[in-house]
């Protein structure tokens, strides 16, 4: 298996057991990540994200997280993988499986470089948020919402950290 390729499946065994430290340590200084809801600058804010995100799937049901992957290919310059999560999505408590695809660019030293998440925004929304997802999902308008709420939340977690 590639060396980067081996980055990966730490990534993904770690994010299985909500391990944001070591899922964290995959990333270079100045990695970018970017999916639905983020848009992410940095190994700190990244793995900041990280943390909020395991926080609260401890919290409310981590009995329902089960994280599936599969497909990890990398070369020296790239990589990709799929990923299935099961989670209960805090803000309103219903089931949600996320089906996602990852593709990674690295360092020379093997780290994650670039990272970004691609699904289906209306099926995420459809089962996270109900009937406003149903009726709403497709748009542009719920999209920038998603993301402006998300990055309320990390920016409210990260000062709370610091305090």
């Amino acid at each position: 298996m590639h060396p980067n390729a081996q980055t990966l499946q730490r990534f993904y065994t770690a994010f299985g057991q909500l391990d944001h430290a070591t899922m964290q340590a995959c990333y270079a200084p100045d990695a970018s990540f970017d999916d639905e809801a983020f848009s992410l600058k940095g190994r700190e804010q990244i793995g900041g994200m990280w943390r909020m995100l395991a926080t609260a799937t401890r919290k409310n049901g981590a009995g329902h997280w089960k994280l599936e992957s599969s497909g990890i290919e990398a070369d020296d310059r790239s990589g990709r993988a799929h990923w299935e999560a099961h989670y209960l999505f805090s803000a309103t408590g219903r089931k949600v499986h996320n089906i996602i695809d990852g593709t990674f660019t690295f360092t020379p030293e093997g780290l994650i470089a670039t990272h970004r998440d691609r699904f289906n925004f209306w099926r995420w929304s459809r089962q996270a948020l109900g009937t406003p997802g149903l009726l709403l999902g497709w748009s542009p308008s719920l999209k920038r919402k998603v993301r402006s709420t998300a990055a309320g939340n990390l920016a409210k977690f990260l000062a709370q950290e610091k305090k």
